[in-house]
C-alpha cells in the first residue's frame, strides 16, 4: 500500500498562495525472509543504543551533568561502540538517529507535547530505524531501489524518480515499509461547486449539501466477530512460543485490515471534498467527549471523525480550498432548512418533518443544507479555527503538525501531480 503525507508549512505571516509543502512516501517492501532478519538486526541494533543512551543520560543527570545529543555520541563512538564487536558490522548511521531522535524526545517532554522517555523492549516496541547517504541524495523511482546499507530493494509498488535525504523503515504486522519526504509546490485545483455543507454521522459517514452520500464501511463492526476469535486463540496459546507468535501476527493483520479499510475511505472523502469544493462547512464537533458516551463510543470512533477533521484541514489548505467550521452548538438537525423551523430531533427520527411548511427531508441531508447555509462572520483562507477568530488575520493562515506527526493521504497516480514537483528535499 502506498501512502503519501502532506504537511504545510507556511509562516504566520505569509499570504496563501501556491503552498510550498512536503510530501512524503511510505510504501511496503518485498523482502525475502534474510532481508528481513536484517532490517530486524538494525532495529534492535537501534533499540539496544536507545536503552543505553537513556540509562547513561539518565546517570549523569543524578550526578549533575548535562548531556546534549553530540556528547552523547562523541562518548558512545569512542569509549562504548568498540567494546561491542557485532555493532561494526551494522550501520553508524542507526545510533547516530537514535541520539537525534533521543533528544528530540526530551524537547518534546519539557514543552509539554509528550510523555518522558521510556526503555524500549523487544516485542513490545514498534521495530524501526532510519539511514541516510552521508549527506548525499537517495534517487527513488520504480520498482527497485538503491538503498544505503541494504543495496538493491523492491517495492510492491512503482514510485515516481525523485531523491530524498534519509529514509525510515519501519515493520508493521510483519511487513517492512520505507518512508521518505520531498518538498512540493502545491497549485489550487479546478473547483465544480462553489459551496457545500456536511454533515457527519454513523449510519452514513458523510451526507453532503450537493446530494452526495459517503457510504460508513463500518470496518471494525463488520470484523469485531474475528478479531474476538483470534483474540481467543491468541489467549490459548503458550506464551512467546512458536505458535503463539504466529496468532499474534494473525491478530495484528487482522487489526491493519481495518485500519486501512477505515483510511481508505476518509482519505475518498476528504479528497473529494477538497478538490471539488471552494467554501467546505463542517460541525466543530467535541470528539472526545462523543466517544464517552459508552453506548456510541465503538460506532464514533469506527467512524474516526477526528481523522476527517484532520484531512480536511490540510488537504484544504493544499487545493486551495476554504474550510469552515459551525460552531459545536449550531443545531444543524433540528432547523429546517428550508423555513427556519425549530424542533426536537431525537437520534432515532431519521426524518425531519417540518410543521410549519410541510415539508419532508431526510434528516442529515437537511442538517448538511443547514451547514452550508451557515454563516460565520471570519473566514480564513484555508482554515478556520473556532474560538482563535480574532487572532488571526483573514487570508493568513499556519498549520500545525499534530504532535509532530503529519497527516496521511492516499498517493496519487495523476499526472498533473506529479508533474508539480519542483525541487527535492
Amino acid at each position: 500500500m502506498l501512502i503519501c503525507i502532506f504537511a504545510i508549512d507556511i509562516g504566520s505571516n505569509m499570504i496563501y498562495n501556491a503552498s510550498m509543502s512536503y510530501l512524503a512516501y511510505k510504501t511496503k517492501l518485498q523482502l525475502n525472509n534474510q532481508q528481513k532478519t536484517k532490517m530486524r538486526q538494525c532495529a534492535g541494533y537501534g533499540r539496544w543504543v536507545w536503552n543505553w543512551a537513556l540509562d547513561f543520560k539518565q546517570k549523569a543527570y543524578k550526578e549533575g551533568i548535562k548531556l546534549n545529543k553530540s556528547q552523547l555520541r562523541k562518548y558512545y563512538t569512542n569509549h562504548v561502540k568498540p567494546d561491542y564487536s557485532w555493532q561494526s558490522q551494522l550501520s553508524s548511521k542507526i545510533y547516530q538517529y537514535v541520539f537525534i531522535n533521543l533528544d528530540e524526545a526530551y524537547k518534546r517532554f519539557f514543552k509539554g507535547l509528550g510523555q518522558y522517555p521510556r526503555f524500549k523492549k523487544k516485542g513490545k516496541s514498534s521495530n524501526s530505524f532510519t539511514l541516510d547517504a552521508s549527506g548525499k541524495p537517495i534517487i527513488i523511482g520504480g520498482k527497485r531501489h538503491k538503498l544505503p546499507f541494504f543495496g538493491s530493494l523492491r517495492t510492491h509498488e512503482k514510485l515516481p524518480i525523485c531523491s530524498s535525504k534519509k529514509i525510515t523503515f519501519s515493520e508493521q504486522a510483519g511487513d517492512w515499509y520505507i518512508s521518505f519526504f520531498v518538498e512540493v509546490n502545491f497549485l489550487p485545483t479546478e473547483k465544480t461547486r462553489h459551496k457545500v455543507g456536511v454533515d457527519l454521522g454513523v449510519s452514513k459517514l458523510a451526507t453532503l449539501s450537493s446530494g452526495v452520500v459517503f457510504e460508513n464501511p463500518k470496518a471494525y463492526t463488520k470484523a469485531v466477530a474475528r478479531l474476538a476469535r483470534l483474540q481467543r486463540d491468541l489467549s490459548r496459546k503458550v506464551f512467546q512460543s512458536s505458535n503463539w507468535y504466529k496468532a499474534k501476527l494473525r491478530v495484528q493483520k487482522a487489526h491493519r485490515k481495518v485500519a486501512d479499510i477505515r483510511s481508505n475511505t476518509v482519505h475518498h472523502l476528504t479528497n473529494y471534498l477538497a478538490k471539488n469544493h471552494s467554501e467546505i462547512i463542517i460541525e466543530d464537533l467535541n470528539v472526545k467527549g462523543l466517544i464517552k458516551n459508552r453506548h456510541l463510543s465503538k460506532a464514533l470512533s469506527d467512524a474516526a471523525f477526528g481523522m476527517i477533521r484532520t484531512q480536511v484541514e490540510y488537504k484544504s489548505l493544499r487545493s486551495g480550498s476554504t474550510l469552515i467550521l459551525a460552531d459545536r452548538f449550531f443545531p444543524s438537525s433540528q432547523l429546517c432548512s428550508n423555513c427556519g423551523h425549530r424542533q426536537k430531533m431525537p437520534l432515532s427520527v431519521r426524518v425531519y418533518d417540518c410543521p410549519s411548511c410541510l415539508i419532508k427531508l431526510e434528516r442529515d441531508f437537511n442538517a448538511s443544507v443547514n451547514l452550508e447555509n451557515y454563516t460565520g462572520d471570519t473566514r480564513v483562507r484555508g482554515l478556520l479555527e473556532p474560538r482563535a477568530l480574532t487572532n488571526i488575520a483573514v487570508g493568513l493562515t499556519a498549520l500545525r503538525s499534530v504532535d509532530g506527526v503529519l497527516p496521511t493521504v492516499p498517493c496519487e497516480a495523476d499526472s498533473k501531480r506529479q508533474s508539480s514537483l519542483s525541487s527535492f528535499g
